[in-house]
């Protein structure tokens, strides 16, 4: 009989398939929240402003690629109110004036520079912003503006101006009569044209203009211009619409794109800031009938109109016009002169978007490159909403110091520098970040001998050695071989560290460029690793009818390097144009391997590659083709050096195009994926993933770094700045042992270690109000995960066996243990769902309950006392009948010599004190008993008369009196009047009290001053404690028997305290 080995292989392949696909439910690591820690110091590029008439405060910000914000109270405060939603790129956004509550926005942004984020349809909320219905218009891409019909809402237009990238009907003017339900395209002009702009009549809801703009953009190349262009008007809603030409007064040849302006309380007042052969702004006093030119000033006309051509008229004033630009400039004379008012000192350059309120014109709403500006007098003066951490960046690095630092470089907004988390009280706050480079910021490498050093660069290869300690930074771009040369560096050029030399770093323009000396002298050791296509490299060209020269076109050039890191000679290097290149002999000899790779997209963008920590010829590569209209997600694996190739990432697995990729550097199974659309995570070697929500919104993941020390994965996204998803070993737990541990009731994870330091105060603020961003901090101490199975309700006691006492599971106890198996502590939490849990020890002992303190009341927790010595702590986690351990590893400050013997001596100290501050806790809590004694017997007689019990009565009050004064021995005495304070008091609290504040900070042994308030605090106590015996060794024994012999009896019986 003859066997059918395909299909025995077949069975086998799809049974270990099953076997091992472990798809991660994130629903159970909710808990494990990703931090947003900024930095707002820089912002991020916003698109469009909206604010409610009625009252201004209520203000909308819309990002490129960061979501939707709201103030509540004129830009004080922020809050993202779209994060929910499946994509976070904004074009635009409107509100709904006769009821704020509705709002509207278009996904998409409208200014077509490389580093557009595209989007996916139109968004509609009832509840200002709380929560959102997608209404349509989803192959739109980009949605430039929105208009809704003042007299009408259920009238919206929506201006498309589509993907710059591809060719696509859904282009043009749409409009809805339902709200949105429907939507009908009223205007369209050709495939490659789009709405740069739309303005509605405020007198006339059905009298339009629409500039719609043609134009395409390639990784090498931009053009603006067409015959699609045009400026349009439209009387009766979008039913007909005219072009207005050169017989109107409008320039002749094509336009490119156009700015549009009216004025509200002058209608027929209108602007047109028009690209064409010769740029120029025209005027229309007569509602769009007549035009003419009033000023084609270069100084005074945009220079860059594909990235900002807006321009917008004074409500209240038809001759004050403003122009968006680098700057923002204003005529008061009707467009015919310009002067600046908001400089780049001001407000940060490149600005996209501006409202003025219709009624107070002095309240202007700027958004821009760096976020959102705010003027209260009319662009004298601006104010920087310092709380949106929008960033764009393009790498995150990370270096090893305690606490480590994270680096990266933005979109218009330089590199960087700052901490993960901080060691001060508060949040991260924007000071803390420090600026290494300017221009746009792309990756930056730390030096890995010294951290004060590393590399930034900026747009087209300029590259710097940087030092934080002085701020100098030296070029270092590796120079033309010769004067005919020419090096083609991308706008975000290719750096690479060598894992074996630290001085030896990579860099890419066609070649690879290679520095023995950290960048004082290069040697290139690749021939052009392009397909050096020569029709791809005239961006000396680009622009169309305005030249736009800036490297962000750039093509033919080395995206990404990745040397080996197991194997010395082995660099991988990607390039734009989609070649996947390897030497394995020092650049000796070099291979290209994309021809190798099956299903990979012709001249693919090969925006990064990793080289495997685990084999040498292991490696992944990233790829996205969106620029040629293709969003599927590409990452391909190679285990052989090239020679095979599997696909690990698709449209099947994840949503959006593939930014970046990492695979776990101590658990193989574990990866991560960042898409345009968020992160995603693999637990099984990428045979599934699932997004990561926990934290983290869906934006652009542009890249992915693992602080290896402490396991904490760093996340740079392209809109919302730095995320730090803290200690990722429950995720490499399950990526070890699959999915199904997670079937178990509760599971101990790996500890990361913990520091003992005191959080110090924030530099430079004391009280800050509410407009200073704070990113989110690390808690202090030691950080315990585990998971937890909560049974249902019904299920939460195990009575299986009526015999057998129940068991609960409710309550998780974590029972901390020193290294000689002393018990040491015990905290505890309820969880209410199950899932990844974390509690947090503050690295304490257990305390003493201090003598002003209440009696804690039953499933209270633990008081801290003294901060535990520097060792390995075990830590026993329960949950009902369940077990399990991790261990701590509790290290002393690093900024700090520690010196064992003085915390020693400090905690012998603490021990006596110890002591002593218990006995006085009983004594106080026997006087408390007592005093409830004497309340008791006087609501007892309280109906009783009779000169016996009168003067019963009295000596009860006598009694009471004598307690008081008993306990002002320990606990000052209070306030008698009304106020604030209490006169200081010598008492054994108030010495304690002292002594703690004395030991608490102290690095080095105790002093003599220690001993001295110890001295005192010993001597009071004794005293106290004695007179205390005293009293209820007489006084209060033959109070006692004065009340029993009147059959009243409600005593216990005390021994003396020793």
């Amino acid at each position: 009989m003859k066997k059918n080995y395909f299909l025995s292989f077949f069975l086998i392949t799809l049974l270990s398939t099953a076997a091992f696909a472990q798809k991660l439910n994130t629903d159970l690591f909710k808990k494990m929240k990703a931090r947003s820690i900024g930095p707002a110091v820089m912002s991020g590029r916003i698109t469009a402003v909206d604010a409610v008439w009625e009252n201004p405060n209520i203000i909308y910000a819309a990002s490129a690629s960061g979501g939707v914000w709201k103030s509540e109270n004129g830009g004080t405060k922020w809050q993202p109110i779209f994060d929910d939603m499946p994509l976070q790129n904004i074009g635009s956004i409107a509100i709904q004036q006769s009821n704020p509550s509705v709002v509207w926005v278009g996904t998409g942004e409208g200014n077509p520079r490389n580093s557009i984020n595209l989007g996916a349809g139109i968004y509609k909320s009832l509840d200002g912003g709380k929560t959102w219905k997608l209404m349509g218009l989803e192959k739109t891409r980009n949605i430039h503006r929105i208009l809704i019909d003042p007299t009408n809402p259920n009238v919206i237009y929506a201006g498309v101006i589509g993907n710059p990238y591809a060719e696509q009907q859904e282009r043009g003017v749409y409009k809805t009569t339902d709200g949105g339900e429907t939507w009908q395209r009223v205007l369209f002009t050709n495939e490659k044209s789009g709405v740069a702009d739309m303005i509605m009549d405020a007198k006339n809801p059905n009298k339009l203009f629409v500039a719609m703009w043609q134009h395409k953009r390639t990784a090498w190349d931009f053009k603006s211009g067409g015959e699609g262009s045009g400026l349009y008007v439209t009387y009766d809603a979008g039913k007909n619409w005219k072009k207005l030409s050169k017989t109107d007064g409008l320039p002749e040849g094509d336009y490119g794109r156009i700015g549009l302006a009216s004025c509200r309380s002058y209608p027929n007042r209108v602007y047109a800031l028009i690209e064409a052969t010769k740029n120029g702004l025209y005027r229309s006093d007569d509602g769009g009938m007549k035009w003419e030119k009033v000023n084609e000033d270069p100084k005074d006309v945009t220079n860059r109109p594909f990235y900002f051509n807006d321009i917008l008229c004074d409500p209240k004033n038809e001759n004050r016009l403003y122009s968006l630009y680098q700057v923002i400039s204003v005529s008061e004379d009707g467009g015919k002169s310009f002067k600046t008012t908001a400089t780049f000192d001001q407000a940060h350059a490149d600005h996209h978007a501006i409202w003025i309120h219709p009624e107070d014109n002095n309240f202007i709403i700027n958004g821009n490159d760096g976020g959102v500006s705010i003027s209260r007098d009319r662009g004298k003066t601006w104010t920087f909403a310092e709380a949106l951490p929008l960033g764009q960046f393009y790498h995150v690095n990370v270096d090893n110091e305690i606490p480590y630092n994270i680096y990266g470089g933005l979109q218009d907004n330089g590199s960087w520098q700052g901490p993960a988390y901080t060691w001060k009280e508060g949040g991260i706050r924007n000071y803390s970040w420090l600026s290494v480079n300017g221009g746009d910021g792309f990756d930056v490498m730390p030096d890995p001998e010294d951290a004060r050093y590393g590399y930034a660069m900026s747009q087209g290869g300029f590259l710097g050695r940087y030092d934080t300690k002085t701020g100098q930074s030296t070029m270092i771009r590796p120079p033309q071989v010769d004067i005919k040369s020419r090096l083609r560096f991308n706008w975000n050029a290719a750096i690479a560290q060598d894992p074996f030399e630290k001085g030896t770093i990579y860099y890419g323009s066609q070649f690879v460029h290679k520095s023995q000396n950290k960048g004082l002298t290069w040697d290139i050791i690749s021939p052009d690793l392009t397909i050096n296509n020569p029709e791809q490299q005239k961006q000396d060209q680009s622009g169309g009818l305005s030249l736009d020269i800036t490297s962000a076109e750039n093509h033919n050039t080395i995206l990404t390097l990745a040397p080996s890191q197991k194997e010395r000679g082995v660099l991988w290097a990607g390039t734009d144009d989609g070649n996947v290149q390897l030497t394995r002999d020092f650049g000796k000899n070099w291979s290209n391997l994309t021809s190798k790779i099956r299903n990979f997209p012709k001249e693919g963008w090969i925006c990064q590659i990793q080289a495997s920590k685990y084999n040498a010829g292991e490696a992944f590569v990233t790829v996205n083709n969106y620029r040629q209209g293709d969003f599927a997600p590409y990452v391909f694996r190679t285990k052989d050096f090239g020679q095979n190739w599997e696909r690990i990432v698709d449209e099947n697995k994840v949503r959006g195009y593939a930014l970046c990729f990492l695979q776990d550097p101590t658990t193989p199974n574990l990866m991560f994926c960042g898409t345009e659309h968020g992160l995603w995570v693999s637990v099984d070697e990428a045979k599934t993933w699932t997004q990561w929500k926990a934290g983290l919104p869906s934006v652009s993941t542009m890249d992915l770094t693992i602080q290896e020390r402490e396991a904490d994965l760093v996340v740079g996204t392209f809109g919302r700045a730095l995320y730090v998803l803290d200690d990722i070993r429950p995720l490499r737990k399950v990526a070890q042992a699959s999915t199904k541990v997670l079937d178990q009731k509760l599971i101990a994870f790996d500890s990361p270690d913990a520091y003992l330091v005191e959080f110090s105060t924030q530099i430079g603020y004391n009280t800050i109000g509410d407009g200073m961003y704070e990113g989110e901090n690390r808690a202090a101490g030691a950080r315990i995960s585990y998971f937890v199975n909560v049974p249902k309700k019904e299920d939460k006691k195990d009575v299986s066996t009526p015999k057998t006492p129940s068991i609960k599971y409710d309550t998780v106890y974590a029972k901390i243990y020193d290294e000689v198996g002393k018990q040491i502590r015990t905290l505890f939490s309820v969880p209410d769902t199950s899932g990844m849990q974390r509690i947090t020890w503050n690295l304490t002992e257990k305390g003493i309950r201090y003598p002003n303190a209440q009696k804690p009341k039953k499933g209270a927790a633990e008081p801290s006392g003294i901060n535990v010595l520097p060792g390995k702590y075990k830590v026993v986690l329960s949950f009902g009948d369940q077990k399990d351990s991790t261990y701590i590893n509790v290290k002393p400050d690093p900024r700090y010599n520690f010196d064992r013997s003085a915390e020693v001596a400090k905690r012998d100290i603490y021990e006596r004190l110890k002591v002593n501050v218990a006995k006085l806790t009983e004594a106080t809590d026997r006087l408390t008993e007592a005093n409830d004694v004497t309340e008791k017997l006087l609501n007892q007689i309280k109906d009783s008369e009779g000169k016996e019990m009168e003067d019963f009565r009295k000596q009860i009050k006598a009694v009471q009196d004598t307690i008081k004064a008993k306990k002002e021995l320990i606990v000052a005495k209070p306030l008698e009047k009304q106020g604030y304070g209490r006169p200081y008091r010598v008492t054994p609290l108030t010495k304690a009290q002292e002594l703690m504040m004395y030991l608490g900070n102290r690095q080095s042994s105790p002093s003599k001053t220690e001993s001295i308030i110890l001295e005192q605090f010993d001597g009071l106590t004794r005293e106290s404690i004695a007179k205390i015996n005293s009293f209820f060794a007489s006084n209060w024994v033959d109070f006692r028997k004065k009340v029993e012999s009147m059959k009243l009896s409600m005593f216990k019986d005390y021994e003396m305290i020793r």
